[in-house]
């Protein structure tokens, strides 16, 4: 039977959710039910939640389990009922930081995911701009102010990825596929011979890339098991001549990616 999991905060409960599903993803043979309450920052909207917690612990037949990042003293007391567990996270890290530091918090809401820093998060808005104007080799006149620029066949993963550097680095990633006309030439494009410095490539399972080409395009060549291995094979091959060594987005995920193309490239991080 899944147990109950709320995430609740003052502002957009992003925070909690990262923190409690962190937590949660250690626990593998438990099935959790997710729920978000963001915005809790009145006591009128405290105890709507606490109601919704206490008729979920009765449908449950257990306790649901409160992830909660809510600043306001007067909000947050509301929260505390023996008919959940609640994982105050203001309480556990913000109280003892105030003993350590000798000084009182802001007791702000939503510092973290708000425009606190009007310049980090203009890195944010252009990195993401420029990675979606750059998507599938569409720039090729701007790649010169890419921080980073990925290649491989298509549909290897190469634009979340992008994006995900974009969003949650402000790193300016381009990317560019590499397709059976660059393979027949056996050479990079052109366009990416002057950058080569920023290339990083990225390759996948010929199997799954299969499996994702099918959804885009069902029983086509381009989908074919056989174009797939072939094609991921070239740029595998391509990518040793050129001393660039492919990551694996079969077994890697986003997150693993972008970290790994940071310290490779030795990329510096503009938000934080």
């Amino acid at each position: 039977m899944p147990r109950t999991a709320f995430f609740i905060s003052g502002r957009t409960a992003i925070t909690s959710e990262v923190l409690g599903h962190s937590l949660l993803s250690q626990f593998d043979h438990t099935t959790f039910r997710h729920i978000t309450l963001p915005y809790v920052d009145t006591v009128e909207k405290a105890e709507h939640a606490v109601a919704q917690i206490r008729a979920q612990a009765i449908a449950d037949g257990c306790r649901p389990l409160v992830f909660s990042t809510v600043v306001e003293e007067n909000v947050r007391k509301i929260l505390y009922i023996k008919e959940a567990l609640v994982l105050d996270f203001f309480e556990t890290y913000v109280s003892p930081l105030e003993q350590e530091l000798g000084i009182k918090s802001s007791h702000t809401s939503g510092k973290v995911h708000g425009i606190a820093n009007l310049e980090q998060y203009q890195h944010r808005i252009n990195a993401i701009n420029f990675s979606m104007r750059n998507d599938d080799g569409s720039m090729q006149s701007t790649l010169h102010d890419a921080d980073v620029i990925l290649i491989g066949v298509s549909r290897c993963g190469k634009t979340p990825t992008c994006l995900y550097l974009a969003l949650h680095y402000g790193i300016k990633a381009a990317n560019f596929p590499l397709t059976p006309d660059d393979f027949a030439e056996r050479a990079l494009p052109k366009d990416l011979l002057p950058y080569q410095n920023k290339l990083f490539g990225l390759t996948i399972d010929p199997e799954r890339l299969s499996k994702i080409r099918h959804e885009r395009k069902s029983n086509s060549q381009y989908a074919s098991v056989e174009s797939c291995r072939k094609e991921v094979a070239e740029a595998e091959r391509m990518m040793q001549r050129h001393g660039i060594t492919p990551l694996n987005t079969t077994t890697l995920s986003i997150e693993e990616l972008a970290t790994t193309i940071l310290q490779l490239g030795g990329l510096k991080r503009r938000i934080f």
